[in-house]
């Protein structure tokens, strides 16, 4: 591969990674205002649902990094 091949691809790479990464960022600061509990009703038992499937899926993408292997999509439901 040439180096100039290597530099577009790494800015690619540095372009949308970073769009990815805030989108998540953004997510996550919109899911953490569901934590207001004058304006919503849960348990712990939903918290600690919500954050394993969310730990699950970043060990999904860190191992999507270190080993190559494709990351399955799946939809939460409580």
């Amino acid at each position: 591969m040439s180096n100039n091949n290597q530099t577009i691809k790494r800015e690619r790479f540095k372009n949308v990674a970073g769009k990815r990464v805030q989108k998540v960022l953004d997510t996550i600061d919109s899911l953490s205002k569901c934590a207001n509990r004058n304006n919503y009703d849960y348990d712990e038992e939903d918290v600690v649902k919500m954050m394993k499937v969310l730990r699950e899926k970043v060990k999904i993408l860190e191992m999507a990094f270190t080993s190559n292997t494709k990351s399955t999509k799946n939809t939460f439901k409580f």
